[in-house]
């Protein structure tokens, strides 16, 4: 079990409980709550988006309203992203490739300092 739940967010007649969940609101029995798929999350963003009413889609799915409203904002963002025209230009691609790099090096950095620190405070011992 991965954790990630798929299947339809609408009631199916059992009261809001699947063979999976236990609490109406898509938690298990445990009370621990489940991670949402990509696919989950669009398709009550695209619910929001056709007209159904944000409050009730809150009741029905479980999560917040904000949770629903956040998801919305990076749906509709990501689709604007996407819909530009232009590429980004080569010297800001190369700008983050080489910011990430020098991120992790300075992690490696500090992983290896750690580690030089770890060792001089152990005693030393002679090999025979």
């Amino acid at each position: 079990m991965s954790g990630v739940m798929e299947g339809r967010m609408d009631d199916g007649g059992d009261g809001g409980r699947s063979g999976r969940c236990g609490a109406p609101d898509g938690r298990p029995e445990g009370g621990r709550e489940v991670r949402w798929s990509a696919r989950r999350k669009q398709e009550v963003v695209l619910r929001l988006l056709r007209g159904q009413s944000l409050d009730a889609l809150a009741r029905a799915t479980g999560q917040a309203a904000g949770r629903i409203s956040a998801w919305r904002e990076a749906l509709l963002q990501a689709g604007q992203d996407r819909l530009k025209s232009r590429p980004r230009p080569v010297e800001e691609r190369q700008l983050a490739d080489a910011q990430r790099k020098i991120g992790e090096l300075a992690l490696d950095n500090d992983i290896l300092r750690g580690l030089v620190e770890e060792m001089g405070r152990r005693p030393r011992f002679r090999r025979r």
